[in-house]
């Protein structure tokens, strides 16, 4: 007689031999024992997990002549012929070959008769999705109402394929994939039943390999019996069936958690040598990442179907870092597997990638740089970044001292016109000096500087109350302690003016300089901070003149526009953003004036 298979040969006879399946199978015992079998049943689920199996324990169940609480015997002349294959009473048929409608009819003519060694008639359809509308339909009616000695059993991997009508005809049972525990200990008694004995860390790997079905991990076993020795070792696993080698992954994920770029290349070269599939090299790569992503969580540790022992290696190694650093090594991990399926140079593409991952933890989130500089800029000396932020962008810097004309004292006799430069530290001194350039190739001369930014004169005496213009120096360093930024983007301000009684007015040439200051929160801040530094209610506007439609004399755009668009390019914003920079001037050439 020709080899029977392990799968074939260890095939359970009885419910008590079942692996796994215990709410099914008690379900079913208790039908057979209080005489309530249903005439259609339906076993669904993945492939290699029972559905044919019960299906036929159910037939010999039905027909067996024992007593109710032992059947199945699989002793009595009806089971031994079902057994061997023998019986005229059961009728299995591949859904896959006889599909057609003329198959269904033909089915119904053989059930029309009664059974004739057995109490009933059984008719088991595997993988009955396969069956054509027409031969759905034409089983509806006997599917319905079926002579009292026929019973149907079928069996499915894809339920969804069924009519509605059929279903809705069945009783179903849904098979769940075996528990990694039960599946361990049917190999090892059946490895132990042929002679031979696994290390516990081969069996794990083929009952993983398995997923969850019996018949894959079967299929496996007779695999690794025919290749070595009594004693089976986790090499021998790994090398007949095209596996990864444990020691392999763990070395690699420890290599880009660790950012060790030396293990992982080490690793990279061993499974190209090996010749290992890309694609399962990479699945099983990532079942790593996500055993140690559910041991940082709390309570998902459970959710691993993996041996005990290796439980505990993925918990060590989880233990040492963070989920958020796990989390993003597996998302870029996922990414991965995308390009890897398009890539001509797998290797190449692998390599590149790893380096990505290993440099990820190395990357700052943009928040955290922004809460240790609002931390260090309080501390920074006072004629630091902050004085030379306040040059407006448009001018040159100053190579020479130049004469301010003298304020007009206009200004301090009871009007309300008043207004004091952003640059200055105190009441009493000047913003930095101007410098105007007529030679060629650099900047023309610049209009006078507006009355708003002249320096104002020194407290007045018999003022009680804080004033927008003597005290704005005052009022930034108020600010700056609380805010840092806004006091930043406020000395960058090209004037500040309280014409009208309760609202200061603060103008930018510059629509960059006052981009967070015009949003809707921020000046609700700084009408905050200016009510409760000036005590009395105050209105603050930050204003920015219009210049898009700014012409010279010839209709050409000028040169403040020029400039105002030069700060704009997109060449020039991606570059400050690079190296964390800023525009000092921008200076217009004899070319850039004709455009």
């Amino acid at each position: 007689m020709s080899y029977l298979v392990l799968a074939r040969k260890s095939r359970p006879q009885t419910f008590d031999q079942v692996v796994g399946q215990r709410p099914v199978v008690q379900t079913l015992r208790n039908s057979i024992l209080r005489d309530r079998v249903a005439h259609a049943i339906l076993f669904s689920g993945v492939r290699g997990v029972g559905k044919t199996t019960l299906a036929r324990i159910m037939a010999k169940a039905i027909n067996c002549s024992a007593e109710s609480e032992n059947r199945p015997c699989d002793a009595c002349p009806s089971c031994k012929e079902i057994r061997s294959g023998a019986s005229l009473d059961l009728y299995e048929i591949d859904g896959a070959s006889n599909r057609g409608i003329q198959e269904i009819r033909e089915l119904k003519e053989k059930i029309r008769f009664l059974p004739t060694s057995s109490p009933y008639k059984v008719i088991i359809i595997d993988e009955v999705h396969m069956l054509t509308t027409e031969a759905f339909n034409a089983l509806l009616k006997t599917l319905e109402e079926p002579p009292a000695h026929v019973y149907f059993m079928f069996a499915t991997t894809e339920i969804h394929k069924i009519p509605i009508t059929i279903l809705s005809r069945c009783q179903q049972y849904e098979l769940k994939r075996v528990e990694t525990k039960e599946l361990y200990a049917h190999f090892e008694k059946l490895a132990k039943g042929e002679g031979f004995n696994f290390e516990p860390a081969a069996l794990s790997l083929i009952v993983r390999e398995s997923g969850g079905s019996v018949r894959d991990g079967l299929s496996l076993l007779d695999q690794m019996f025919s290749f070595g020795d009594t004693t089976i070792s986790v090499a021998d696993v790994s090398e007949v069936l095209g596996l990864v080698d444990r020691e392999v992954l763990t070395a690699l994920t420890k290599g880009l958690l660790e950012g060790d770029k030396t293990a992982v290349f080490q690793a990279v070269h061993t499974v190209f040598n090996f010749g290992l599939d890309n694609k399962r090299f990479l699945e099983d790569l990532l079942a790593q990442f996500r055993n140690l992503l559910l041991c940082k969580i709390d309570g998902c540790s459970p959710l691993l179907d993996i041996p005990k022992d290796e439980l505990i290696a993925f918990q060590e190694i989880a233990s040492s870092y963070t989920s958020e650093t796990i989390h993003l090594k597996l998302s870029l991990l996922m990414q991965l597997a995308d390009v890897l399926k398009q890539s001509s140079q797998p290797r190449l593409a692998l390599e590149i990638a790893f380096l990505k991952i290993i440099e990820a933890t190395n990357v700052v989130p943009l928040s955290s740089l922004l809460g240790h500089l609002q931390e260090i800029m309080p501390g920074l000396p006072a004629t630091s970044t902050m004085q030379a932020q306040a040059v407006p962008l448009q001018e040159a810097p100053p190579k020479k001292k130049t004469e301010l004309p003298p304020v007009s004292t206009n200004n301090q006799r009871g009007s309300r016109d008043s207004s004091t430069p952003v640059a200055q530290r105190s009441p009493t001194k000047q913003p930095p000096p101007r410098q105007n350039t007529t030679s060629t190739g650099e900047a023309p001369p610049l209009p006078p500087e507006p009355e708003d930014l002249r320096p104002s004169p020194g407290p007045v005496k018999g003022h009680g109350t804080k004033d927008p213009k003597r005290d704005w120096a005052e009022f930034l360093e108020f600010i700056k302690a609380d805010t840092v930024w806004m006091a930043t983007n406020l000395e960058r301000a090209d004037s500040i003016s309280h014409k009208v009684a309760g609202e200061i007015l603060i103008t930018f040439s510059d629509g960059l300089n006052c981009s967070l200051l015009q949003q809707k929160d921020n000046q609700q801040l700084l009408t905050k901070f200016a009510c409760d530094f000036f005590k009395k209610p105050l209105k603050v506007k930050v204003i920015v003149p219009d210049i898009d439609n700014t012409l010279d004399e010839s209709g050409v755009d000028s040169p403040q526009k020029k400039r105002q668009q030069l700060l704009n390019e997109q060449m020039v914003m991606i570059a400050t953003e690079i190296f964390n920079g800023q525009v000092g001037a921008v200076r217009l050439t004899s070319d850039s004036r004709k455009r």
